[in-house]
């Protein structure tokens, strides 16, 4: 290698056999020296080896890295001699890799696989993040929990496992390792949500990523009754009952911090289905800025909050982030000489300084019952987790309209529709039309990539008939789209809201007393500037924080 160098004029031999020594010391590979000496830049030293050693060149940042073959080699292999496996054609296995010469690194390959490894030229820059974003190794995984930094918080002595057969295969390790595995990876990925799915051939694991459910791996399908298994336990479920879904939960101590992941398992005709949410608290503790809210929009949902009673509603459908939202605004509210109290089916995040209650219709503790009791605690702001029926939805309205601020959630559409649901529901429209403050209604759309994110080119047309004015069109702004680079996901990281923040002004409860629809809601707001839901994606599509694909989407009801 050093020689190449040498003879490409990119080394002098005097810095070549200092380099060398350098790595020799440091007991790390020839290419790192270089590169963090800063002799020879990345791009340079790929440039230099495809065209010295007569083979190709792979740019990394134009790869979907998610669609490369996996388990071919593992995961310690891959990261002691820094290669990426590329494809496989017939015994031929690419291999992406900087340092072609390290003829180790294709031995091991070859004994291991059974192949005939071909090297690809890639930039070692770039090799090194996609290996580091993959998650941490499974040898490094595996030695983390042997240290003792890594636990779950297990009650063993309420799994009841049917025999010491049932035993064995829970504490299985390596059922164990792998479980523990696709936690650390879902983590690092910024994932919501980990699927264990059976099927009849073949039993998958994928991840939610910014709203998008992708692949992660097909581990054998022996394994999955010892993965439920295994699940269960941590969770406090029964492990010897497979024919009902049960729901529960587990954490995650990984160093100082806890994770808290919420179970829930499914009987399916191949086995049960389990899926694991991951419970982030940092994420209500994120902030009012960094949800998304433009300023009109946060100055009116502060107002509401700020106000002593009354009740504000946040509607969208599963996973639009309606919780989060909440909790954010409770985070603000949280004083020491307030007096809030929350019932949710379940409490996703744990808040100090809030009395949370989890429902437990089993046990006869309803939202309604719930509600009934916090109103006998002198409570100042109330938290339900969904309005699902009339008894809960008219104790709500009651306890907003007797000195209480109440927050909650509804399964609408947008904030008009709301204001129907509730009459549909039974609640009286003098009730509807006195006590709701606000009504703010969601969508989490994804955020563009700020590292690949390029200028697209749209016909006029399409962006006049996705709902923006002609007079919008002034070439003073241009769309981005989505390319996709080894930081990202398909052009796309972490995502924001869309919202519809429609104050309940005299206007509009006239239009409720006279049992207007939710048409003539929505268009008096338009007169008084609340934004739809469109709307409010063409801004952040002005923007650049996301694209008109992602926005149409999203808001395509």
């Amino acid at each position: 290698m050093a020689r190449v160098l040498v003879h490409a004029g990119k080394l002098t031999p005097r810095r070549a056999e200092e380099l060398v020594r350098s790595a020799r010391e440091k007991k790390s590979s020839f290419i790192a020296a270089v590169i963090q000496a800063g002799a020879v830049s990345p791009a340079d030293l790929a440039h230099t080896l495809s065209s010295a050693l007569a083979l190709p060149l792979l740019d990394l940042a134009s790869v979907d890295i998610q669609r490369l073959p996996k388990n071919l080699i593992d995961g310690r292999t891959a990261s002691q001699y820094q290669v990426l496996v590329l494809g496989k054609r017939g015994n031929r296995l690419f291999i992406g890799g900087a340092d072609p010469t390290d003829q180790e690194a294709v031995e091991r390959i070859k004994f291991a696989t059974q192949l005939s490894p071909e090297w690809v030229i890639v930039e070692h820059d770039k090799l090194s993040k996609v290996l580091e974003n993959a998650g941490a190794s499974a040898g490094e995984v595996i030695e983390s929990m042997a240290s003792g930094d890594f636990d779950f918080d297990i009650a063993t002595e309420e799994a009841a496992p049917e025999s010491n057969e049932v035993l064995t295969d829970v504490e299985d390790a390596p059922v164990v390792r792998f479980l523990q595995k696709m936690l650390i990876d879902a983590i690092n990925a910024r994932a919501s949500d980990l699927h264990f799915e059976p099927y009849e051939h073949y039993y998958r694991v994928r991840f939610r990523i910014d709203g998008e459910l992708r692949e992660i791996a097909q581990p054998p399908i022996a394994i999955k009754e010892k993965l439920a298994s295994r699940i269960k336990v941590i969770s406090r479920l029964d492990i010897a009952e497979k024919r009902v879904p049960q729901d529960g939960r587990m954490k995650l101590k990984f160093g100082s911090k806890a994770i808290d992941f919420r179970v829930s398992t499914l009987p399916t005709i191949y086995g049960e289905k389990v899926v694991i949410r991951i419970l982030d608290p940092s994420s209500a503790k994120v902030g009012i800025d960094a949800l998304g809210y433009e300023k009109v929009e946060k100055e009116r949902l502060l107002r509401a909050i700020e106000r002593p009673y009354g009740m504000i509603l946040v509607t969208g459908p599963t996973g639009s982030g309606k919780t989060v939202s909440l909790y954010t605004c409770l985070n603000l509210l949280n004083q020491p000489g307030v007096n809030i109290a929350t019932v949710e089916d379940p409490a996703e995040i744990n808040l100090p300084g809030i009395n949370q209650v989890n429902v437990n219709e089993r046990a006869g503790l309803t939202f309604a019952v719930a509600l009934r009791a916090f109103l006998r605690q002198d409570p100042d702001i109330v938290m339900v987790g969904e309005i699902r029926d009339l008894e809960t939805a008219e104790i709500a309205m009651k306890a907003a309209q007797t000195g209480h601020l109440v927050l909650s959630t509804l399964h609408t559409n947008d904030a008009p529709s709301t204001l129907t649901r509730l009459k549909n529901m039974g609640v009286a429209p003098f009730n509807i039309a006195s006590g709701v403050l606000l009504i703010s209604a969601q969508r989490l759309a994804r955020r563009l990539c700020e590292n690949c994110k390029t200028f697209a080119d749209y016909p006029r047309e399409a962006l006049l008939k996705a709902g923006f004015a002609a007079s919008e069109l002034d070439g003073s702004w241009r769309p981005y789209r989505a390319v996709g680079c080894s930081a990202c996901t398909n052009g796309y990281k972490g995502r924001v809201g869309l919202y519809q923040v429609m104050p309940i002004t005299e206007s509009i409860q006239r239009i409720i007393l006279g049992e207007g629809s939710a048409l003539d809601i929505a268009e008096q707001a338009q007169r008084e500037g609340v934004r739809d839901l469109r709307q409010s994606g063409l801004v952040k599509v002005r923007t650049g924080v996301t694209t008109l694909e992602e926005v149409i989407a999203v808001t395509n009801d």
